[in-house]
């Protein structure tokens, strides 16, 4: 729209402007005609260029650091407390609460959410709490790194409990709860193996420089109360063990006895025992049964009380025994290297034979993607491929138009590593856009030179080269838009700019790059795969003629 206002007629529209833009587009096309005539006098150097992009685009995607989602910056963190194990409730409610002013007292925190208790959907163990922490807008406190240091330190003032950070995330594929970010698991067939390992891993790990928070759930025991009934002795008198279970439930497990209504509302009547009377085992004995012949009798008659340790949780993964480990990335560690570091770190302690490593959530994804992005790559490769040899009827010329895909591959990763980013599924998703944005180059020049082959009879060169120059401003037209449209990603700021960011990245610098080497490849490899086609066909037509030869 702006063209048409801008660059029209000269003389019935009286615009220098337009005047002025055509004469600068004058001179950078016989400029790049120039260099265009330098370039395919040096035919050869050119084609070394291109396989140089190629290797240089493996070794770039060998040594850029591989990593799943980038790290976002949304405002809200996911706080766990952990106390001592076996703390009982009230005290976890007062060590939760401190730990909650604590952390409102900072000035980048806006409101929380507290939570304490067991929670079988979130929470399975008393002595954890959970916290959801709103901040403030950036614009009114540190970056979220700072802000969440800042936290641990204040609640690490207070005895008796460990606060774990992490940031929520707009995507994340990790179904694991936890006080770290990222988990994996040690399965076995025992139990007590599975511990041992895993505490020994664990305990190697927290000295590895590309971890952070290393813990682990193995060997997690309190004081359990364990009834021995006397079975004699409670049929003597009459009582069974669904007796003894019922009764305990209706102490200790909230049973709902009755129900209260009123006009507006309705509360439910909680069974329970006396307060601050069974709390202890001894105390446990003091339970009245109901006998058979209708009196009541202590627990103590016909049970014993003892209190021995107990697992807190039993996990398993696949129907395996299994102890959770969970970490955090050092910062400026990319996913992929805390990945390496873990596995080297299991062979050098020597898991035993039985005892099997499986990263689950974001981590067991990464290693998925990291197995599967080559393929995605190299599929869409061969599904433009077979799209263009069915459009240009030639088995060689879409390998021309392939061939810019290397320069663009380097200028993605370069741009990554030089921002700071690892390759991960955004930036993937980045090189998967070039592929469809960077051909668009070649397409054009190609058409041009096939139909200028194949109409006017041109040689190759001649065709090639004018097809460069006529197609120049398009190409720059097509090449600006996209890289305007990058822009916005490259440098967007606020909440979650950070998933958006690599995507512009990888996009702005393939373009910039692919732009400066295919204006002046692609006809050189044209050229090239040209003459290639010739010698096949002429080698084609030899061996059919001495085959129909008497």
């Amino acid at each position: 729209m702006m063209s048409a206002r801008w660059l029209g007629d000269s003389a019935r529209h009286g615009g220098r402007f337009g005047a002025a833009v055509q004469g600068f587009f004058d001179r950078v096309i016989a400029g790049y005609d120039r260099w265009l005539g330098v370039v395919l006098r040096h035919q050869r150097l050119t084609l070394l260029v291109a396989l140089g992009t190629l290797a240089l685009t493996v070794l770039l995607y060998i040594v850029i650091p591989k990593g799943l989602f980038p790290t976002q910056d949304t405002g809200q963190l996911q706080a766990r407390i952990e106390a001592v194990q076996g703390v009982s409730y009230p005290r976890m409610r007062e060590l939760q609460l401190a730990a909650a002013q604590a952390i409102l007292a900072d000035p980048a925190v806006s409101t929380l959410a507290s939570f304490v208790g067991v929670d079988a959907a979130n929470n399975t163990m008393l002595h954890t709490g959970r916290m959801l922490v709103n901040l403030k807008p950036k614009s009114q406190r540190d970056d979220q790194a700072t802000v969440m240091q800042r936290l641990r330190e204040r609640v690490g003032r207070i005895a008796g409990i460990t606060l774990y950070l992490q940031p929520t995330q707009d995507l994340t594929i990790d179904a694991e709860n936890g006080p770290t970010e990222f988990h994996f698991s040690l399965e076995g067939a025992d139990t007590p193996s599975v511990n041992a390992a895993a505490l020994a891993l664990a305990a190697r790990l927290r000295d590895v420089p590309e971890l952070r928070h290393v813990v682990t759930d193995a060997g997690a025991t309190a004081p359990a109360a364990y009834v021995d009934i006397d079975r004699d002795t409670a049929a003597r008198l009459g009582i069974t063990a669904a007796t003894i279970d019922d009764a305990l439930y209706s102490a200790f497990g909230q049973r709902i006895v009755s129900t209260i209504f009123t006009e507006t509302n309705q509360y439910r009547v909680i069974l329970e025992s006396r307060p601050g009377v069974l709390t202890t085992p001894d105390a446990l004995g003091t339970l009245r049964l109901k006998a058979g012949n209708g009196s009541s009798t202590p627990l103590s008659a016909i049970a014993t009380v003892r209190e021995l340790p107990a697992p807190l949780q039993v996990t398993h993964v696949a129907q395996f025994p299994a102890t959770t480990v969970g970490f955090d990335t050092a910062p400026d560690v990319a996913l992929g290297k805390a990945v390496d570091a873990i596995r080297r770190t299991a062979k050098e302690v020597g898991l035993p034979a039985g005892v099997s490593l499986t990263f689950l959530g974001a981590a067991g994804a990464y290693e998925g993607s990291l197995a599967n992005e080559l393929w995605l790559i190299l599929a869409a490769v061969v599904c433009v491929y077979i799209v263009l040899g069915v459009l240009y009827e030639s088995y060689i010329h879409p390998l021309t138009i392939l061939s810019t895909l290397p320069s663009a591959g380097v200028g993605a990763l370069l741009a990554l590593m030089i921002g700071g980013h690892d390759l991960g599924v955004i930036g993937i998703i980045g090189i998967i856009l070039l592929i469809g944005i960077v051909k668009k180059n070649a397409i054009m020049m190609i058409d041009f030179a096939i139909d200028a082959e194949r109409q006017q009879g041109k040689r190759p060169i001649e065709a090639i080269r004018q097809a460069a120059l006529l197609r120049f401003r398009p190409i720059l037209m097509t090449t600006l838009a996209a890289l305007f449209a990058a822009l916005p990603l490259m440098f967007g700021w606020g909440e979650g700019a950070e998933l958006r960011r690599p995507l512009g990245l990888a996009i702005f610098g393939g373009l910039v790059l692919s732009q400066l080497l295919t204006l002046f490849t692609t006809p050189v490899i044209y050229l090239g795969f040209d003459s290639l086609g010739e010698r096949w066909r002429a080698r084609r037509e030899r061996r059919l003629a001495t085959v129909r030869a008497p």
